[in-house]
């Protein structure tokens, strides 16, 4: 999947929270190094393509996931940037397999920077979800730069809980 010939800082996209942060991050690199950002969304078919057992994804239905793929990435690129963008270079792509492997072929030059957020933490979310970003130091050949968590998660996770709950919530406990 390599590109261009200038410096790219390729970020990995879920649209999840982590994942805007370490885009957030990731148009800071390409700013301050005049590198280009390289957006990139990994996508699967629902089920991978075992439901499929006469061989891979029907065509129209990989055209249409892609297309999903595609529209994930500019909500998630709109939701960080707004109207106004990063303010550097920007490739917006979709790939198709596990979101790890998706990146190492994406960043696949030495004077690449792969920037991935740090993802969960706790045992058990590892254990239930495995982390982009430990495969991503272990296998990739260019520098990855791993962006903690916002610290607006751990009060939106908190605001999630009580409206779960239907407790009420006073909004001076989130100012600090």
């Amino acid at each position: 999947m390599g590109g261009t010939g200038g410096r790219r800082i390729v970020a990995g996209v879920s649209g999840s929270l982590g994942s805007l942060t370490a885009l957030h991050r990731a148009a800071a690199e390409a700013r301050v190094t005049g590198a280009e950002l390289w957006a990139v969304l990994a996508w699967e078919p629902p089920g991978g393509d075992i439901p499929h057992r006469g061989g891979g994804c029907p065509p129209p239905l990989a055209a249409t996931w892609r297309a999903m793929a595609g529209e994930r990435l500019q909500d998630a690129l709109d939701a960080a940037f707004g109207s106004a963008g990063p303010g550097v270079p920007l490739q917006a792509l979709t790939g198709r397999g596990k979101p790890g492997k998706v990146l190492i072929a994406t960043a696949d030059r030495a004077d690449d920077l792969l920037v991935v957020g740090a993802g969960a933490r706790g045992r058990l979310r590892r254990a239930a979800w495995p982390s982009v970003a430990r495969y991503c130091v272990a296998r990739a050949d260019c520098p990855v730069l791993t962006v903690p968590p916002s610290p607006l998660r751990d009060a939106l996770e908190a605001v999630h809980r009580r409206n779960v709950w239907n407790l009420p919530l006073d909004t001076r406990q989130l100012v600090d």
